[in-house]
């Protein structure tokens, strides 16, 4: 293959490549760092996808010691005493202006299901995921981070 074809390919590669990573600073979907509200340490990681025009998100690892054996033991749905490690903990978010709303996340230290919000922050690097009772005043933001 002679330089100018191969670096006409490189580039055809590269400019393929260009939307992939501009829609990733534009949408949840990926993988997602947890941060612990108290220890500030990572506690998980989250899978964020797509379904039907809805975010889904699952606890793909628990990073923090002894955790990938944990179970909702406080959970009061059919979560109750399964694996918390590749739990979905998030469903129903759509998509409405530069947020995402209407879903629902699950605590699974409390076994309590919230409303939830989200929306990407720090050039898709962020995402604040809030959630709450009743309306967005009344619960906490956590900020989750972008993995590559």
């Amino acid at each position: 293959m002679s330089a100018s074809v191969a670096t006409g390919a490189a580039i055809f590669l590269f400019a393929g490549a260009m939307p992939a990573m501009a829609q990733s600073a534009d949408s949840p979907v990926g993988l997602w760092k947890t941060i612990d509200d108290a220890t500030k340490q990572p506690k998980a990681l989250i899978r964020i996808s797509d379904q039907g025009g809805a975010l889904v998100g699952k606890i793909e690892k628990i990073l923090v010691p002894n955790g990938a054996d944990a179970v909702c033991d406080q959970c009061t749905d059919q979560r109750k005493d399964k694996p918390i490690q590749g739990m979905t903990i998030l469903t129903g978010l759509k998509k409405e202006g530069l947020e995402w709303t209407g879903g629902e996340i699950l605590d699974p230290n409390n076994g309590k299901v919230y409303k939830a919000m989200a929306k990407l922050a720090d050039g898709g690097r962020k995402l604040e995921v809030r959630g709450f009772v009743g309306i967005p005043t009344l619960g906490r933001t956590q900020s989750w981070l972008r993995e590559n």
